[in-house]
Parts: structure tokens; C-alpha cells; sequence
């Protein structure tokens, strides 16, 4: 069973940085992406960053320039730099990797910018 575990939530000032972590563990499979989504309150949760197993990246516009997606294979975590945060940003963050036969779902962190 895939496990993902997220850390590095928090509040943070606007202008402010954030690291948010995420591990995964119970596959040996190659996955196909692994990124971070993100749901606000009333809205439908968006991909904000992923990145595939060859390395290649895909950003959301609002944070192009502001987020940074890298992985370490050997720890099997990826981690999404937030950098100028802003209080849109705010939001609930997921962890996502994707299989071809299925996606699993990380418990989600919290990360609050105040203006």
C-alpha cells in the first residue's frame, strides 16, 4: 500500500517562504508524476506543481516563477519551495502521486498566508 506523508505546513507572512515535504513509501513501481494539489475553502482542489519520473516539471500559472517542484530518489520525497508567498496562496496542500492504475492522496497540510 502506497503511503505519502506530508510536512512543512504552517503560516507564514505574506512575502514569506515555505518548504513542504512529502515521502512516499510502499511502491517500488516507477511512478508516472508526483506533484502537489492544492483546495481553499469553497473551491475545487488544483494542481499547483508535478513532476514526472523523468524529471520534466509542470507549474500552475499562479505560481510559475514563486514555487519550485525537486525530488530526491534516493529518499523518495518531493518537495515544493514556496517562495513570495501570497494570501491566495492559502489553501490545504496535497501530495499526489500518479500510477497509471491508480492515485494516491496524502492527509494534506495546511499552509495560511496572512496579508
Amino acid at each position: 500500500q502506497v503511503q505519502l506523508v506530508e510536512s512543512g505546513g504552517g503560516l507564514v507572512q505574506a512575502g514569506g517562504s515555505l518548504r513542504l515535504s512529502c515521502a512516499r513509501s510502499g511502491s517500488t513501481f516507477s511512478f508516472s508524476y508526483m506533484g502537489w494539489y492544492r483546495q481553499a475553502p469553497g473551491k475545487q482542489r488544483e494542481l499547483v506543481a508535478r513532476i514526472s519520473s523523468s524529471g520534466s516539471t509542470d507549474y500552475a500559472d499562479a505560481v510559475k516563477g514563486r514555487f519550485t517542484i525537486s525530488r530526491d530518489n534516493a529518499k523518495n520525497t518531493v518537495d515544493l519551495l514556496m517562495n513570495y508567498l501570497k494570501p491566495e496562496d492559502t489553501a490545504v496542500y496535497y501530495c499526489n502521486v500518479h500510477y497509471p492504475w491508480h492515485d494516491y492522496w496524502g492527509q494534506g497540510t495546511q499552509v495560511t498566508v496572512s496579508s
